[in-house]
């Protein structure tokens, strides 16, 4: 892959105000030292959920008796890629929407649905309907995304969407900022830290653009 080949950084910056799910917990930094006399580091401390800005749910944030982030392998967020775009569906994105980008489907797909990512919290986010889940499933894809909070509605309590990631053991990456992506093939590189025990990880996703 030559060294110039264009890449789309796809992941919000992360901050104290970046919108999170009512009750999560929010970015927050600290310092425990600053450099000055007698100390030669400036060193910070993080406190936030796993799931703000652009991430990777693990098994374990729907399933008890599924894999953390930690035991979940890598290869699904890392290779050829699909960006689709749905831009104003709502309230969700359905097989229709997608049927046109099917031919060719490599393993990985992230649909488009907003014209900008959201800055504030907005329940009235766009989610994957059940069945197209599985339709992408059944097409060999092992990885899908989106960019907004969650593949399921804000008041899901049964996470259907989810639960069929679980089912075709797919891997999801939420929150991800599309805005200037152009529908088409990429390479993704999304991979998200090895945090023991946790239920999802941030990650910072690009595209890389596909060169012959």
């Amino acid at each position: 892959m030559p060294a110039t080949a264009r890449l789309w950084d796809i992941s919000p910056t992360i901050a104290p105000d970046s919108p999170v799910f009512p009750g999560d917990e929010p970015y927050r930094l600290a310092w425990t030292a600053r450099l000055g006399p007698g100390c030669p580091v400036n060193l910070s401390a993080l406190t936030m959920s796993p799931h703000v800005g652009a991430h990777a749910d693990a098994p374990l944030h729907y399933a008890n008796d599924a894999p953390a982030i930690d035991e979940v392998a890598l290869t699904a967020y890392l290779g050829p890629c699909r960006v689709i775009h749905a831009l104003g569906v709502a309230p969700l994105i359905t097989i229709e929407h997608l049927r046109h980008a099917e031919a060719g489907l490599p393993p990985r797909v992230l649909v488009r649905c907003r014209e900008r990512a959201d800055t504030v919290w907005n329940p009235d986010f766009t989610a994957y309907a059940p069945e197209a889940i599985a339709w992408l499933a059944e097409r060999g894809v092992k990885l899908i995304g989106i960019d907004t909070p969650s593949v399921d509605p804000a008041d899901s309590k049964t996470l259907d969407s989810h639960q069929l990631l679980r089912k075709h053991d797919l891997r999801v990456l939420e929150n991800l900022v599309l805005d200037d992506v152009p529908a088409g093939d990429y390479e993704l590189i999304a991979l998200p830290l090895k945090l023991q025990g946790a239920c999802a990880s941030p990650v910072r996703a690009i595209l890389r653009e596909l060169t012959r």
